[in-house]
């Protein structure tokens, strides 16, 4: 009995430990503004329009033709004759 306590007791200081875990982290992280955040996502999207080059035109003219990530029709199925 004394073995199922001790058992309890640990998994309660483990849970704990890691409520403070957490709790430091969310301290950590910087609140943005709905504005910086809008801009942060622009300037990411930008860096990353310019790294993918032509690839990602040709990504997106495929989905927007109502193609499949396989080239056939919409969820991968084969395209009809």
């Amino acid at each position: 009995m004394r073995t199922w306590k001790i058992l309890g007791l640990a998994g309660l200081a483990g849970v704990a430990a890691t409520g403070v875990v957490v709790a430091r982290r969310r301290r950590q992280q910087r609140r943005y503004t709905p504005d910086e955040l809008r801009e942060r996502l622009h300037q990411r999207l930008a860096e990353g329009g310019r790294s993918a080059g032509a690839d990602a035109h040709t990504h997106a003219d495929a989905h927007a033709n109502g193609a499949g990530p396989r080239g056939g029709a919409p969820g991968g199925r084969p395209a009809l004759p």
